[in-house]
């Protein structure tokens, strides 16, 4: 068993709001410091736009089930997040990504990257870039936001948009190619899904996946039996039974 970690305080989701209004992306020009120049006052208007983007997270439905989202500790214009996969093709994977914010947000989209290996058509095998423009054609800077993308980032393993994704619009060929085979397909993402769940790639942070990438600001440490039982007292969770 394991526990998450976060390198920097994550939001708490565990309230939210009713509200469902996106975030208020209006910077009066005047509140920003120094020379009135597009070049000092797009970066304000940027870093202010992406905060308000993760405080509306806390708002009901915003931030999907399953995933699990913070702003990194150096850069926040970079977000870590971690996807528990729990129905379709990749059930149970565990699934690290990253968001990076493009200097002139929202004018232009977040750029999503996996930094887990995983076999599937949207999302290239040599970066993790995974392809946002399927749901996005275009991006619309007044109509879509962050939580746009994260629920088509969890849509994109979902077996409705897998059979609906175009050949043109993956950045894995292979992985498409298997798609038209479903007992192939579905046996391939079942094997990312154990990968992903492999003790090597939660907590070796040099694992061949994270080659050449940065660190995530949430990782896992592994309990022992002694901890966990602890953990599961303080909590009042009940042990799990076996089915069987």
């Amino acid at each position: 068993m394991f526990s998450l970690i976060s390198s920097s305080p994550t939001i708490d989701l565990s309230a939210p709001t009713k509200s469902r209004a996106p975030p208020s992306r209006t910077v009066s020009a005047s509140s920003a410091t120094g020379p009135n120049t597009a070049e000092t006052i797009a970066p304000a208007l940027t870093r202010t736009a992406v905060s308000l983007e993760y405080a509306s997270l806390r708002h009901a439905g915003h931030c999907p089930l399953g995933m699990y989202i913070t702003p990194s500790v150096n850069d926040l214009l970079v977000w870590d997040a971690v996807f528990f996969v729990h129905q379709g093709y990749y059930t149970d994977s565990i699934l690290r990504f990253r968001l990076t914010f493009p200097p002139n947000y929202p004018e232009r989209p977040p750029v999503v990257q996996f930094l887990t290996d995983v076999f599937h058509p949207l999302i290239s095998q040599q970066d993790g870039t995974f392809n946002l423009a399927p749901h996005f054609k275009p991006w619309k800077p007044k109509e879509h936001h962050v939580f746009d993308v994260l629920h088509w980032v969890k849509a994109a393993f979902k077996k409705q948009a897998l059979d609906s994704v175009k050949e043109a619009d993956c950045l894995n060929k292979e992985a498409y190619r298997y798609h038209d085979s479903t007992s192939s397909f579905a046996a391939l993402a079942t094997q990312s899904s154990m990968l992903s769940q492999s003790a090597s790639a939660l907590f070796d942070k040099d694992h061949p996946s994270m080659a050449g990438k940065s660190s995530h600001g949430i990782t896992f440490r592994e309990l022992k039996p002694e901890q966990l039982s602890a953990l599961r007292t303080k909590f009042g969770l009940r042990e799990w039974e076996d089915s069987s």
